[in-house]
């Protein structure tokens, strides 16, 4: 439960990773699309975890909860997390993808990746254990493919015009 707050920075700061590599590429559509799931999965993992961390700060204080508690808590958390949680994910991994094969700056594999566990997010059954494991492993492989793209470069093939680098050295105009 403690590492709940810091998986939300990392994540957080992920988003802002990526805004720092789009650049003026931007849209409105993407900002909105790309911001509103990305905060909101963040909010909804925050709810889950406050929920599951008073279930167990109650059953700490006193081991006679009641069941019915437990239930509530567990639904509670379930829906937070295994049916909306998971539809944000899948917005974001969606519009992720999207905006990095069209400026060219994410690999096609990884493109593929990209689409297929957006699409398994967005239609898997609520609560399937399978799907809470795709969002963060294509983050993963995402959060690789940047650091290894976008290693040091040499000062002097650096120009102040020069734009974040990714995929393969490009940069995100192309």
């Amino acid at each position: 439960m403690s590492l709940i707050p810091y998986a939300g920075i990392a994540f957080l700061w992920f988003i802002g990773v990526i805004r720092s590599r789009l650049g003026d590429q931007e849209d409105k559509l993407f900002a909105t699309a790309f911001l509103g799931s990305g905060l909101l999965f963040v909010a909804m993992l925050f709810s889950a975890a406050a929920v599951t961390g008073a279930i167990l700060d109650l059953y700490a204080r006193s081991p006679r909860v009641s069941t019915d508690d437990a239930r509530l808590a567990s639904a509670l958390v379930g829906s937070l997390l295994g049916t909306f949680g998971i539809r944000m994910a899948a917005v974001f991994t969606l519009v992720v993808t999207n905006f990095g094969r069209r400026a060219a700056v994410i690999p096609t594999w990884l493109v593929v990746i990209g689409y297929g566990t957006a699409l398994a997010l967005l239609f898997a059954p609520p609560r399937t254990a399978w799907a809470t494991l795709l969002f963060p492993a294509w983050v993963f492989l995402l959060s690789v493919n940047i650091l290894m793209s976008s290693g040091p470069r040499h000062p002097a093939e650096v120009s102040d015009e020069d734009g974040p680098t990714w995929a393969g050295g490009t940069t995100p105009a192309g």
